[in-house]
C-alpha cells in the first residue's frame, strides 16, 4: 500500500466483485479433486490441479485490483488500519492451526503413550514399548528410524533466523528510502527460503528410501509429515509472497511511509520462522 492518506476518501468500498465466488468454486474444485485423488479416482489429480491452477489465477487477478486501487489512491488511513487488523486476525487464525497440530503431538506424547505402557494395558498389548518413535500398541507399522536434530534441521534453522534478519535489513532499508538496498536484502530472505525447502525436500527423500519413515509410521510418522509438511507449505506461500512484494519494489510501488504489503508479508514471515523454532525443538530434539 502505497497511497497518499491525505487524497484518499473518508473509506473505500469496493464495488460488487465475482472474485469471491470464483475463488470459493475454485478452492472447492480443489478439495474435491485431492479427496478422489487419496481415494483412488484417476481423475482426482487433474482436478486437483486445475482447482490450484484456477486458485493462483483468481488470487492474481484480485490482487492485483486491490493494487490498482491502492495506487489510486483510493485506501485512506482507515482502509489501512482494518488491514492490519485483517493480517493481525488472520495469523492469529494460523497460530490456533498449529496449535491444534500441536496439540495432537502432545496428546500423542504425553497422554496415550503413557496410558498405553501403563501395567492395565500390558495385558493387552504387551510388546507395546511406552518409547516416543514407537511402531503402535499392535505392533503392524513397518520399522522405522526416527528424524535427529542433525545436519538438517539445525541447518534450516539456522537459514530461517538468517532469513529473519535479513527481511529486518530490508524493511529498515525501505523505511530509510534506500529501494536497491531493499530489494537486494529482500531477494537474499527469498533465496533463504528456497534453500530452506530445497533442505526439506532432501530430508523427506532421506527419509522415506534410508529411514523408511512414511506417512503411514504411525502416530510418528503422522505427525512428523504433519508439522513439517504445513510448515513447509507455509513457507512456500510466504517465499510467493516476498516475491510478489518484490517484483512491487522494483516497480517502485512503496514509499518509506506507506508500505503495509511489504509488512503484512513481514508479519507472516516472522510468524513461520517462531512456528519452526517451535517445532525444531518438539520435533527434532524432544
Amino acid at each position: 500500500m502505497s497511497s497518499q492518506h491525505g487524497s484518499a476518501p473518508y473509506y473505500f468500498v469496493p464495488g460488487p466483485s465475482s472474485w469471491p465466488v470464483l475463488a470459493g468454486a475454485s478452492l472447492l474444485l480443489t478439495m474435491i479433486g485431492a479427496s478422489a485423488w487419496v481415494n483412488g479416482y484417476s481423475w482426482g489429480s487433474y482436478a486437483n490441479l486445475l482447482g490450484i491452477a484456477a486458485t493462483l489465477v483468481v488470487l492474481y487477478k484480485w490482487f492485483g485490483e486491490a493494487i490498482k486501487e491502492s495506487e489510486g489512491g483510493l485506501y485512506s488511513q482507515r482502509v489501512d488500519l482494518s488491514f492490519r487488523w485483517s493480517m493481525s486476525w488472520f495469523i492469529f487464525s494460523e497460530v490456533m492451526f498449529f496449535a491444534g497440530f500441536f496439540g495432537a503431538l502432545f496428546y500423542a506424547r504425553s497422554v496415550t503413550m503413557p496410558w498405553l505402557s501403563d501395567l492395565d494395558h500390558k495385558f493387552i498389548w504387551p510388546d507395546f514399548v511406552g518409547q516416543w518413535g514407537h511402531a503402535g500398541p499392535a505392533g503392524t507399522v513397518d520399522p522405522f528410524t526416527t528424524m535427529g536434530p542433525f545436519p538438517i534441521p539445525t541447518i534450516n534453522t539456522a537459514l530461517l533466523l538468517l532469513s529473519g534478519v535479513t527481511l529486518t535489513i530490508s524493511h529498515h532499508a525501505l523505511r530509510a528510502g534506500h529501494r536497491s538496498k531493499t530489494a537486494f536484502w529482500l531477494f537474499a530472505t527469498i533465496v533463504l527460503g528456497a534453500v530452506f525447502m530445497g533442505f526439506q525436500a532432501y530430508e523427506y527423500m532421506h527419509a522415506y528410501s534410508e529411514l523408511n519413515l512414511k506417512l503411514t509410521s504411525g502416530i510418528y510418522g503422522s505427525t512428523f509429515y504433519m508439522l513439517t509438511g504445513f510448515h513447509g507449505f507455509h513457507v512456500t506461500l510466504g517465499a510467493i509472497m516476498l516475491a510478489v512484494v518484490l517484483r512491487r519494489v522494483l516497480r517502485g510501488d512503496f514509499t518509506a511511509e506507506q508500505h503495509f504489503g511489504f509488512e503484512g508479508a513481514a508479519w507472516y514471515w516472522h510468524f513461520v520462522d517462531v512456528v519452526w523454532l517451535g517445532l525444531y525443538v518438539v520435533v527434532y530434539w524432544l
